[in-house]
């Protein structure tokens, strides 16, 4: 039995929650808004920094959204509202979960995605397929996304920041993830579209930050665990 589709009404009112953290608790700068199509599918995708990076884009999206999210945050009291929200639970393999990501995409909305998989530094160094999955079998356009501020070196990526603290949310121009003629079979097109989409991710991030004057944690502590199992 496949999962059903997440309900329009969830981000109706859960993007104004995340619009009052953006605004009002923390001060958050949005650039490029009018890169996020008015109507149609679309896919933002946004580095992974901090905890609140989530509720903040969620909120600063000009549309109501659908996020991917793992399991593990989908318990307690924050479980709850992000259910409420019909935000979509990645669970195991995250096949229910594309495809739910799917469905809502050829219902012609938006579907947000970490693709770094869990917070860190936010560089997008390395990212996961499932975004490039859906771009591909959606023909959705993809929305590079960058978020700066909301943590900070040698803070917790579990991290609340204090009010007041400046944000910055940046959308940049969408790209369609067109596999060209010469790349045929499903795993070689997945291949291309997974490093096209970091590519674009990554130059996203880059650009936003030579404009401002905040940064990025010098620290990550996803690396810094494996650099420790590396030398165990």
């Amino acid at each position: 039995m496949s999962a059903p589709v997440p309900s329009r009404w969830g981000p109706r009112w859960s993007r104004w929650v995340g619009r009052f953290l953006a605004r009002v608790l923390w001060r958050t700068e949005v650039r490029g808004r009018g890169n996020v199509p008015a109507t149609g599918a679309a896919i933002v995708v946004c580095n992974h920094v901090g905890l609140i990076d989530g509720p903040v884009v969620h909120g600063v999206i000009p549309r109501g959204s659908h996020f991917l999210i793992r399991e593990g945050m989908m318990s307690g009291p924050l479980g709850t509202i992000l259910n409420a929200a019909q935000q979509i639970t990645v669970r195991e393999s995250g096949r229910e979960a594309l495809a739910q990501g799917l469905a809502v995409l050829r219902r012609g909305d938006v579907i947000g995605v970490f693709p770094e998989g869990t917070r860190g530094g936010g560089t997008a160094e390395a990212v996961h397929g499932g975004a490039a999955w859906l771009a591909i079998q959606s023909g959705a356009p993809v929305v590079p996304t960058a978020i700066v501020g909301s943590r900070r070196t040698g803070e917790s990526v579990n991290v609340w920041p204090r009010p007041g603290r400046r944000l910055l949310v940046a959308f940049g121009e969408p790209v369609v993830l067109t596999p060209p003629d010469d790349v045929r079979g499903g795993r070689a097109k997945q291949a291309w579209a997974a490093e096209r989409l970091a590519e674009t991710l990554r130059d996203q991030v880059t650009r936003t930050l030579d404009t401002t004057d905040l940064e990025l944690p010098l620290d990550d502590p996803r690396r810094e665990t494996r650099e420790e199992k590396d030398h165990v």
